[in-house]
């Protein structure tokens, strides 16, 4: 049984939530601050987590970087409250997976769950694949260890950095949408929030390109989207 946290401090929402997760065969777990949670995080190491950005103690944001700062990278879905742009740019940022707006149906909290415990499962099958190293110009991408190398130096990359450049990677050369890479590595439907994707470019391409502002890896072509391209020497 999969372990699910969650992190709100509405109890109304807790109780909703948990019932539905538990409903779905889930083991659930609650906490209504963000010290509570990075002690059950850090103790369980639960599956995914459910994390409400306003929160006593150490908000969702406080919570979710500590969590990668410490190299857990456990997947979050992170509620928010505020419809504010801002807010969910931060959160994916530091290393959200997902994000809703409350009011938010249960019934979605959970679907978006199991969307992302699919993408694990699959990341996590793909170990046994045969194809050890993938090469773009001085980029190297170990796919059995999910490690990136760039002129030899390790880079350190969220799990939905390196998915976005396995999936650039593997179309290579070719214009990608945004909807493609929402479809292609969210593997949801985002209500044509493209945004997500623009935050995700922007923060890899400080990670392997030596000027970001002149990029010569993630090219963008305006009107379309982005391309993935082998630079020059």
């Amino acid at each position: 049984m999969k372990k699910i946290l969650v992190v709100d401090d509405e109890q109304s929402i807790l109780t909703l939530l948990k019932f539905n997760l538990e409903q779905n065969g889930f083991q659930v777990y609650t906490a209504d601050n963000g010290v509570d949670a990075l002690d059950i995080a850090r103790t369980l190491k639960p599956e995914a987590i459910v994390l409400d950005l306003m929160l006593p103690l150490k908000d969702g944001i406080e919570v979710a970087k500590e969590l990668r700062q410490d190299k857990i990278n456990t997947p979050i879905l992170m509620l928010t409250a505020k419809d504010d742009e801002l807010d969910k740019i931060i959160g994916l940022e530091i290393g959200a997976d997902d994000y809703m707006t409350k009011p938010f149906s249960p019934r979605e909290v959970v679907a978006r769950i199991k969307a992302i415990l699919r993408r694990v499962e699959l990341e996590s099958s793909s170990k046994t694949e045969t194809t050890d190293v993938i090469k773009v110009g001085d980029i190297e991408i170990h796919t059995l260890t999910y490690s990136v190398y760039l002129h030899g130096k390790k880079l350190d990359l969220t799990p939905r950095e390196y998915e976005l450049l396995i999936y650039l990677t593997n179309h290579l050369g070719h214009v990608l949408s945004r909807d493609q890479l929402l479809n292609g590595v969210w593997n949801f439907d985002f209500d044509g929030d493209t945004r997500i994707v623009d935050v995700h470019i922007s923060k890899l391409r400080e990670k392997i390109e030596q000027d970001s502002r002149r990029p010569k890896y993630i090219q963008t072509v305006r009107g379309f989207g982005y391309k993935l391209e082998v630079p020059d020497k």
